[in-house]
């Protein structure tokens, strides 16, 4: 999984796959997911995030299994 952020966008991607993408499917105006041949996400985009969900900084933690 990577996560990219877009600053003149203000949007995150998040891609848990590398793939080929099939279909580009709209949540709303603002968030899209791609998804490949067999119908899985592989990155979702959250253009405008910080003015939406509130958030000045991103941190990423991992837990171990």
């Amino acid at each position: 999984m990577r996560v990219r952020y877009f600053a003149q966008t203000d949007t995150p991607m998040i891609e848990f796959r590398d793939v080929p993408v099939a279909e580009t499917r709209d949540r709303d105006v603002n968030t899209t997911a791609d998804i490949d041949g067999d119908g899985n996400v592989c990155p979702i985009r959250l253009e405008r995030a910080s003015e939406r969900a509130g958030i000045r900084q991103l941190s990423y933690e991992r837990i171990a299994a």
